[in-house]
């Protein structure tokens, strides 16, 4: 089992972790992370992205509760980006908004890595 999964007394670092990733990948749209912290995460994107794609009100209240208030190059926010960006983007897809290539183990510690990105 992951420690990312497993439930305990680092739960507020995990989500805080969750929160953080996720709103990286909304705004760089890729990322390069260990494979079990992109499989977690793969969950929470697709979320947000369904929340984008409602677009009403509590949806969009809903992902500013969850997403950091953190702004791209566009001086576009996340939260901004996902509800005009993205939901456009994956409108007729019913899900599987993302994908995990596989690339080498980390030299340090030797754990796999891979990079998540937005179809």
């Amino acid at each position: 089992m992951s420690y990312i999964q497993k439930r305990g007394k680092n739960t507020a670092w995990e989500q805080a972790l969750m929160r953080n990733l996720t709103t990286e990948l909304i705004i760089n749209d890729r990322l390069e992370i260990t494979e079990t912290r992109a499989k977690e995460l793969r969950k929470h994107v697709d979320k947000m992205i369904t929340l984008g794609k409602r677009g009403d009100l509590h949806a969009r209240r809903q992902a500013i509760a969850y997403l950091r208030n953190v702004q791209d190059d566009k001086n576009k926010q996340a939260v901004d980006k996902l509800f005009t960006d993205l939901a456009k983007k994956y409108q007729t897809r019913n899900g599987g908004y993302t994908r995990i290539l596989k690339l080498d183990n980390r030299k340090g510690d030797n754990a796999p890595m891979v990079i998540i990105e937005l179809v």
